[in-house]
């Protein structure tokens, strides 16, 4: 199997955008851990899959690949910023089940970009 250019400008892409995201929102949340801030559900979790929406948008190809790989950065960000606790194996089942959704919206993005492209 050969791995083009375009995914590996993916893959870098999206992890740093991840990475990012989750540093900055593990600093602003007590204790380090993002599914625990006061917001998570309010407005990081939209923020995310708005973010999944737009990668998966820009690179359309396993556009559902970017939304597993942006939800699954929070775990070794968390593992930095706050330390490998007993409950890293629930929050990497939290993150796998919340990928779930930005995987799907991720994919949509990324068809919807080619059906448009198609009309062009």
């Amino acid at each position: 199997m050969q791995i083009k250019g375009s995914f590996l400008a993916a893959t870098a892409v999206t992890l740093k955008v991840g990475v990012v995201f989750w540093v900055l929102v593990a600093w602003r949340t007590p204790g380090g851990e993002p599914w625990d801030a006061p917001a998570f559900w309010t407005v990081v979790y939209p923020i995310t899959l708005g973010i999944a929406a737009v990668l998966g948008a820009c690179f359309p190809q396993r556009a559902w690949l970017w939304g597993l790989l942006l939800m699954a950065l929070q775990v070794p960000v968390v593992a930095v910023m706050s330390g490998v606790g007993p409950l890293l194996l629930a929050g990497m089942a939290c993150a796998v089940v919340l990928a779930v959704p930005a995987m799907i919206i991720a994919a949509a993005a990324g068809a919807l970009r080619c059906r448009l492209q198609r009309r062009a």
